[in-house]
Protein backbone atom coordinates (compact mmCIF):
# COMPACT_ATOMS: atom_id res chain seq x y z
CA UNK A 1 0.00 0.00 0.00
CA UNK A 2 1.65 3.24 -0.62
CA UNK A 3 -0.13 4.64 2.61
CA UNK A 4 1.08 1.81 4.53
CA UNK A 5 4.71 3.56 5.07
CA UNK A 6 2.81 6.70 6.70
CA UNK A 7 0.94 5.47 8.60
CA UNK A 8 3.00 3.00 10.22
CA UNK A 9 5.15 6.29 12.13
CA UNK A 10 1.76 7.51 13.08
CA UNK A 11 2.01 5.64 16.18
CA UNK A 12 5.49 7.18 16.90
CA UNK A 13 4.33 10.30 15.97
CA UNK A 14 0.72 10.82 17.28
CA UNK A 15 2.28 12.62 20.70
CA UNK A 16 3.90 15.01 18.71
CA UNK A 17 1.45 15.72 16.14
CA UNK A 18 -1.75 15.99 17.67
CA UNK A 19 -0.02 19.16 19.08
CA UNK A 20 1.33 20.60 16.36
CA UNK A 21 -1.49 20.28 14.32
CA UNK A 22 -4.25 20.81 16.11
CA UNK A 23 -3.97 21.92 19.73
CA UNK A 24 -1.63 25.22 19.05
CA UNK A 25 -1.73 28.41 20.46
CA UNK A 26 -1.92 30.26 17.38
CA UNK A 27 -5.47 32.45 16.30
CA UNK A 28 -7.47 30.46 14.41
CA UNK A 29 -7.78 31.62 11.10
CA UNK A 30 -10.83 33.34 9.17
CA UNK A 31 -13.41 31.54 7.20
CA UNK A 32 -12.42 32.06 3.48
CA UNK A 33 -8.33 31.87 3.94
CA UNK A 34 -6.63 29.34 1.98
CA UNK A 35 -5.41 27.77 5.50
CA UNK A 36 -7.02 24.11 5.67
CA UNK A 37 -7.61 24.62 9.15
CA UNK A 38 -10.32 26.63 9.53
CA UNK A 39 -12.81 29.60 10.55
CA UNK A 40 -11.90 31.02 13.76
CA UNK A 41 -13.94 33.66 16.12
CA UNK A 42 -15.52 36.71 14.93
CA UNK A 43 -13.70 39.79 13.76
CA UNK A 44 -16.01 42.25 15.90
CA UNK A 45 -15.56 42.51 19.57
CA UNK A 46 -18.63 40.80 21.61
CA UNK A 47 -20.53 43.51 23.39
CA UNK A 48 -22.03 42.46 26.60
CA UNK A 49 -25.39 43.51 27.07
CA UNK A 50 -26.56 46.42 28.96
CA UNK A 51 -26.82 46.22 32.71
CA UNK A 52 -30.29 44.73 33.27
CA UNK A 53 -30.87 43.73 29.41
CA UNK A 54 -31.70 40.07 28.73
CA UNK A 55 -29.76 37.96 26.75
CA UNK A 56 -29.99 38.16 22.52
CA UNK A 57 -30.96 34.54 21.22
CA UNK A 58 -31.48 34.19 17.51
CA UNK A 59 -34.14 30.78 17.00
CA UNK A 60 -33.35 29.28 14.23
CA UNK A 61 -36.32 26.68 12.73
CA UNK A 62 -35.49 23.72 10.68
CA UNK A 63 -38.86 21.97 11.35
CA UNK A 64 -38.72 18.50 13.32
CA UNK A 65 -41.10 16.40 15.50
CA UNK A 66 -41.07 19.86 17.78
CA UNK A 67 -42.66 21.59 15.15
CA UNK A 68 -44.60 18.95 14.50
CA UNK A 69 -48.69 18.18 14.26
CA UNK A 70 -50.63 15.45 14.56
CA UNK A 71 -52.10 13.59 11.22
CA UNK A 72 -56.07 13.87 11.69
CA UNK A 73 -57.54 9.88 12.53
CA UNK A 74 -54.41 8.93 13.54
CA UNK A 75 -53.38 7.90 17.31
CA UNK A 76 -49.72 8.15 16.75
CA UNK A 77 -49.55 9.61 13.41
CA UNK A 78 -48.01 13.32 12.63
CA UNK A 79 -46.22 15.20 9.96
CA UNK A 80 -42.81 17.32 11.06
CA UNK A 81 -42.25 20.28 10.07
CA UNK A 82 -45.47 22.16 10.47
CA UNK A 83 -45.12 24.88 13.25
CA UNK A 84 -43.44 28.34 12.48
CA UNK A 85 -40.32 29.55 14.80
CA UNK A 86 -42.66 32.66 16.45
CA UNK A 87 -45.43 29.44 16.47
CA UNK A 88 -42.73 27.50 18.55
CA UNK A 89 -41.68 30.58 20.85
CA UNK A 90 -45.37 31.53 21.45
CA UNK A 91 -46.07 27.94 22.73
CA UNK A 92 -43.91 28.85 25.72
CA UNK A 93 -45.28 30.55 28.76
CA UNK A 94 -42.81 33.32 30.47
CA UNK A 95 -39.35 32.16 27.80
CA UNK A 96 -39.89 36.11 26.73
CA UNK A 97 -38.50 36.72 30.73
CA UNK A 98 -35.37 34.71 29.92
CA UNK A 99 -33.88 36.79 26.89
CA UNK A 100 -34.74 38.30 24.05
CA UNK A 101 -35.78 35.74 21.03
CA UNK A 102 -34.75 36.67 17.50
CA UNK A 103 -37.37 33.88 15.51
CA UNK A 104 -35.73 33.13 11.82
CA UNK A 105 -36.98 30.23 9.60
CA UNK A 106 -34.12 28.23 7.90
CA UNK A 107 -36.46 24.78 6.98
CA UNK A 108 -38.81 23.32 7.55
CA UNK A 109 -38.45 19.71 7.29
CA UNK A 110 -38.33 16.16 8.95
CA UNK A 111 -34.79 15.60 9.69
CA UNK A 112 -34.72 12.57 8.18
CA UNK A 113 -34.64 15.21 5.50
CA UNK A 114 -32.03 17.33 6.46
CA UNK A 115 -29.72 17.79 3.98
CA UNK A 116 -26.03 19.48 3.91
CA UNK A 117 -27.45 22.99 2.05
CA UNK A 118 -29.58 23.15 5.30
CA UNK A 119 -26.05 22.58 7.32
CA UNK A 120 -24.23 25.23 5.42
CA UNK A 121 -26.99 27.77 5.33
CA UNK A 122 -27.54 27.46 9.22
CA UNK A 123 -23.57 27.66 9.78
CA UNK A 124 -23.14 30.42 7.42
CA UNK A 125 -26.12 32.20 9.12
CA UNK A 126 -25.34 31.40 12.37
CA UNK A 127 -20.90 33.04 12.02
CA UNK A 128 -22.88 35.76 10.27
CA UNK A 129 -24.85 36.51 13.76
CA UNK A 130 -22.03 36.34 15.57
CA UNK A 131 -19.44 38.30 13.20
CA UNK A 132 -22.48 41.01 13.57
CA UNK A 133 -23.15 40.37 16.90
CA UNK A 134 -26.29 40.02 16.82
CA UNK A 135 -26.98 37.79 19.37
CA UNK A 136 -25.46 36.71 22.35
CA UNK A 137 -26.37 33.10 21.17
CA UNK A 138 -28.01 30.81 19.22
CA UNK A 139 -30.76 28.41 19.91
CA UNK A 140 -31.49 25.73 16.34
CA UNK A 141 -34.62 24.04 16.60
CA UNK A 142 -34.21 20.24 14.63
CA UNK A 143 -35.86 17.23 14.53
CA UNK A 144 -34.28 14.28 16.98
CA UNK A 145 -33.40 11.61 13.77
CA UNK A 146 -30.36 13.46 13.01
CA UNK A 147 -30.04 16.29 15.37
CA UNK A 148 -26.59 14.84 16.84
CA UNK A 149 -25.06 14.95 13.24
CA UNK A 150 -26.37 18.51 12.51
CA UNK A 151 -24.49 19.28 16.02
CA UNK A 152 -21.02 17.51 15.00
CA UNK A 153 -20.98 19.64 12.11
CA UNK A 154 -22.10 22.98 13.61
CA UNK A 155 -19.73 21.99 16.31
CA UNK A 156 -16.57 21.72 13.84
CA UNK A 157 -17.55 24.86 11.54
CA UNK A 158 -18.96 27.92 13.74
CA UNK A 159 -16.35 30.28 15.15
CA UNK A 160 -16.45 32.07 18.26
CA UNK A 161 -17.28 31.36 22.08
CA UNK A 162 -20.79 31.68 22.18
CA UNK A 163 -22.96 29.07 22.81
CA UNK A 164 -25.23 26.86 19.96
CA UNK A 165 -27.39 24.97 21.48
CA UNK A 166 -29.98 22.77 19.65
CA UNK A 167 -33.62 21.32 20.93
CA UNK A 168 -36.33 18.82 19.42
CA UNK A 169 -38.89 17.16 20.94
CA UNK A 170 -40.20 13.25 20.89
CA UNK A 171 -43.54 14.33 20.63
CA UNK A 172 -45.22 16.70 17.82
CA UNK A 173 -46.61 20.05 19.48
CA UNK A 174 -50.46 18.91 19.09
CA UNK A 175 -49.93 15.71 21.60
CA UNK A 176 -51.47 15.70 24.97
CA UNK A 177 -47.90 16.17 26.73
CA UNK A 178 -45.82 17.82 23.95
CA UNK A 179 -42.21 17.93 25.32
CA UNK A 180 -41.30 20.79 22.61
CA UNK A 181 -42.14 23.53 24.72
CA UNK A 182 -40.38 22.22 27.92
CA UNK A 183 -37.10 21.34 25.87
CA UNK A 184 -36.98 25.05 23.82
CA UNK A 185 -37.26 26.83 27.25
CA UNK A 186 -34.37 24.49 28.60
CA UNK A 187 -31.94 25.44 25.32
CA UNK A 188 -33.09 29.05 25.34
CA UNK A 189 -32.01 29.26 29.31
CA UNK A 190 -28.50 27.40 27.96
CA UNK A 191 -27.88 29.86 25.84
CA UNK A 192 -28.32 32.59 27.80
CA UNK A 193 -26.05 31.37 30.33
CA UNK A 194 -22.74 32.75 30.99
CA UNK A 195 -21.04 29.64 31.78
CA UNK A 196 -22.14 28.15 28.42
CA UNK A 197 -19.48 29.88 26.37
CA UNK A 198 -16.56 27.91 24.91
CA UNK A 199 -18.53 24.67 25.34
CA UNK A 200 -18.84 24.24 21.63
CA UNK A 201 -22.64 23.00 19.97
CA UNK A 202 -25.22 21.36 22.34
CA UNK A 203 -27.89 19.38 22.34
CA UNK A 204 -30.50 20.08 25.06
CA UNK A 205 -33.52 17.55 25.80
CA UNK A 206 -34.93 16.72 28.54
CA UNK A 207 -33.32 18.88 30.89
CA UNK A 208 -29.53 17.15 30.00
CA UNK A 209 -26.90 19.02 28.30
CA UNK A 210 -24.86 16.61 26.44
CA UNK A 211 -21.94 17.82 24.07
CA UNK A 212 -22.16 17.42 20.29
CA UNK A 213 -19.13 14.91 20.04
CA UNK A 214 -20.81 12.32 22.33
CA UNK A 215 -24.33 12.31 22.18
CA UNK A 216 -26.75 10.49 20.25
CA UNK A 217 -30.31 9.05 20.11
CA UNK A 218 -31.00 5.49 21.60
CA UNK A 219 -34.54 4.55 21.82
CA UNK A 220 -37.37 5.68 18.84
CA UNK A 221 -39.89 6.65 21.32
CA UNK A 222 -38.65 7.77 24.79
CA UNK A 223 -38.31 11.16 25.58
CA UNK A 224 -34.92 10.27 27.57
CA UNK A 225 -33.72 9.17 24.30
CA UNK A 226 -30.35 10.79 23.86
CA UNK A 227 -27.58 10.21 25.98
CA UNK A 228 -23.79 10.41 25.97
CA UNK A 229 -22.61 6.69 26.44
CA UNK A 230 -18.71 7.90 26.59
CA UNK A 231 -18.53 10.84 28.39
CA UNK A 232 -21.64 11.60 30.28
CA UNK A 233 -23.54 14.75 29.65
CA UNK A 234 -22.37 18.11 30.10
CA UNK A 235 -24.90 19.35 32.35
CA UNK A 236 -28.24 20.04 33.28
CA UNK A 237 -31.49 22.45 33.59
CA UNK A 238 -33.08 22.46 36.85
CA UNK A 239 -35.75 25.08 37.36
CA UNK A 240 -34.17 27.47 35.25
CA UNK A 241 -31.09 27.58 36.71
CA UNK A 242 -28.13 25.91 34.81
CA UNK A 243 -25.63 23.31 36.14
CA UNK A 244 -22.80 22.12 34.22
CA UNK A 245 -20.67 19.24 35.22
CA UNK A 246 -17.77 19.62 33.29
CA UNK A 247 -15.60 22.13 32.45
CA UNK A 248 -15.10 24.11 28.85
CA UNK A 249 -12.58 23.04 27.15
CA UNK A 250 -9.14 24.87 27.67
CA UNK A 251 -8.96 26.72 24.27
CA UNK A 252 -11.27 26.99 21.53
CA UNK A 253 -10.37 24.11 18.63
CA UNK A 254 -9.94 25.31 15.12
CA UNK A 255 -12.91 25.65 12.82
CA UNK A 256 -13.20 23.96 9.62
CA UNK A 257 -13.70 26.38 6.65
CA UNK A 258 -16.80 26.46 5.13
CA UNK A 259 -17.09 24.89 1.49
CA UNK A 260 -18.78 27.00 -1.05
CA UNK A 261 -21.64 24.89 -1.76
CA UNK A 262 -22.80 21.15 -1.10
CA UNK A 263 -22.80 18.67 -1.70
CA UNK A 264 -19.84 17.32 0.30
CA UNK A 265 -17.48 14.80 -0.52
CA UNK A 266 -19.30 11.80 -0.78
CA UNK A 267 -18.79 9.25 1.87
CA UNK A 268 -20.48 6.56 2.13
CA UNK A 269 -21.00 3.95 5.79
CA UNK A 270 -20.47 0.08 4.85
CA UNK A 271 -22.93 -1.13 7.84
CA UNK A 272 -21.05 -4.83 9.12
CA UNK A 273 -23.21 -7.80 9.75
CA UNK A 274 -22.99 -11.71 9.85
CA UNK A 275 -22.28 -13.24 6.47
CA UNK A 276 -21.61 -9.82 5.09
CA UNK A 277 -19.76 -9.56 1.58
CA UNK A 278 -18.21 -7.18 0.17
CA UNK A 279 -21.32 -6.17 -2.07
CA UNK A 280 -21.88 -2.58 -0.39
CA UNK A 281 -17.87 -1.67 -0.18
CA UNK A 282 -17.79 -2.49 -4.28
CA UNK A 283 -20.88 -0.62 -4.47
CA UNK A 284 -19.53 2.81 -2.62
CA UNK A 285 -16.55 2.88 -5.26
CA UNK A 286 -18.90 2.41 -8.30
CA UNK A 287 -20.72 5.50 -7.14
CA UNK A 288 -17.94 7.84 -6.47
CA UNK A 289 -17.38 7.47 -2.81
CA UNK A 290 -14.40 9.49 -1.46
CA UNK A 291 -14.51 7.98 1.95
CA UNK A 292 -15.64 4.52 3.09
CA UNK A 293 -16.77 4.48 6.79
CA UNK A 294 -17.02 0.78 7.88
CA UNK A 295 -19.60 0.57 10.76
CA UNK A 296 -18.38 -2.68 11.82
CA UNK A 297 -18.75 -5.01 14.43
CA UNK A 298 -17.00 -5.56 17.80
CA UNK A 299 -13.88 -3.16 17.70
CA UNK A 300 -14.24 -2.08 14.53
CA UNK A 301 -14.05 -5.55 12.63
CA UNK A 302 -16.01 -7.10 9.95
CA UNK A 303 -15.38 -10.40 7.55
CA UNK A 304 -12.25 -10.64 6.20
CA UNK A 305 -13.87 -10.59 2.35
CA UNK A 306 -15.00 -6.76 3.32
CA UNK A 307 -11.31 -6.08 4.55
CA UNK A 308 -9.65 -7.13 1.76
CA UNK A 309 -12.23 -5.01 -0.26
CA UNK A 310 -11.39 -1.56 1.64
CA UNK A 311 -7.92 -2.33 1.09
CA UNK A 312 -8.07 -2.55 -2.15
CA UNK A 313 -10.25 0.63 -1.94
CA UNK A 314 -7.46 2.45 -0.16
CA UNK A 315 -5.64 3.37 -2.77
CA UNK A 316 -7.99 6.39 -3.77
CA UNK A 317 -10.17 7.18 -0.93
CA UNK A 318 -9.86 7.33 2.99
CA UNK A 319 -11.14 4.17 5.08
CA UNK A 320 -12.73 4.92 8.36
CA UNK A 321 -13.00 1.78 11.03
CA UNK A 322 -15.97 3.00 13.14
CA UNK A 323 -18.46 0.52 15.40
CA UNK A 324 -21.95 -0.19 15.28
CA UNK A 325 -21.76 -1.08 18.95
CA UNK A 326 -23.42 2.06 20.71
CA UNK A 327 -20.33 2.77 22.85
CA UNK A 328 -16.78 2.12 23.39
CA UNK A 329 -14.08 3.43 21.20
CA UNK A 330 -12.48 1.42 18.17
CA UNK A 331 -8.70 0.78 18.86
CA UNK A 332 -5.90 1.20 16.78
CA UNK A 333 -3.92 -1.97 15.24
CA UNK A 334 -5.94 -4.05 17.84
CA UNK A 335 -7.57 -6.46 16.03
CA UNK A 336 -6.59 -5.37 12.18
CA UNK A 337 -3.21 -4.07 11.21
CA UNK A 338 -4.47 -0.37 10.79
CA UNK A 339 -0.89 0.68 9.97
CA UNK A 340 -0.41 -2.34 6.87
CA UNK A 341 -3.95 -2.01 5.56
CA UNK A 342 -3.94 2.04 5.81
CA UNK A 343 -7.10 2.06 7.64
CA UNK A 344 -8.11 5.32 9.66
CA UNK A 345 -10.27 4.81 13.48
CA UNK A 346 -12.85 6.66 14.51
CA UNK A 347 -11.80 6.42 18.14
CA UNK A 348 -15.33 7.13 19.76
CA UNK A 349 -17.38 8.73 17.32
CA UNK A 350 -20.17 6.53 15.75
CA UNK A 351 -20.54 6.12 12.07
CA UNK A 352 -22.86 8.90 11.02
CA UNK A 353 -20.44 11.49 12.87
CA UNK A 354 -17.16 9.45 11.55
CA UNK A 355 -18.74 10.32 7.78
CA UNK A 356 -19.55 13.73 9.00
CA UNK A 357 -16.22 14.28 10.02
CA UNK A 358 -14.49 12.92 6.80
CA UNK A 359 -16.81 14.69 4.69
CA UNK A 360 -15.01 17.74 6.57
CA UNK A 361 -11.72 16.78 6.05
CA UNK A 362 -12.29 16.04 2.57
CA UNK A 363 -13.51 19.18 1.49
CA UNK A 364 -10.83 20.82 3.20
CA UNK A 365 -8.08 18.74 1.39
CA UNK A 366 -7.23 16.56 4.22
CA UNK A 367 -6.41 13.33 2.96
CA UNK A 368 -3.44 12.42 4.22
CA UNK A 369 -4.12 9.00 6.38
CA UNK A 370 -1.83 9.99 9.56
CA UNK A 371 -3.13 13.85 9.35
CA UNK A 372 -6.83 12.37 9.26
CA UNK A 373 -5.95 10.16 12.18
CA UNK A 374 -5.03 13.65 14.25
CA UNK A 375 -7.98 15.06 13.32
CA UNK A 376 -10.35 11.43 14.63
CA UNK A 377 -8.63 11.41 17.59
CA UNK A 378 -8.59 15.07 18.70
CA UNK A 379 -12.21 16.46 17.53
Amino acid sequence: MVRSTVIRLFGLALGVTLIAGCGGTDAPKQAGTSDNSVSGAPSSTPLPPAPGALPRIAVLATGGTIAGKSTPGSGVGYTAGQASAQDLIDAVPGIDKIATLQPEQVANVGSQDMTEEIWLTLARRINQVFADNAADGVVVTHGTDTIEETAFFLDNVVGGDKPVVLAGAMRPATALSPDGPANLRAAVTVAAAPQARGRGAMVVLNDTIHGARDVTKTHTTSVQTFVSPNSGPEGYVDTGSVRFVKSPLPHQRPRFRLPDAAPLPRVDIVYSHAGMRADQVHDAVGHGAKGIVLAGVGDGNTAKSVIDALAAANDDRVVVRSTRVGAGEVMRNAEINDDELGFVTSADLNPPKSRVLLQLLLANDITDPTRVQQEFATR
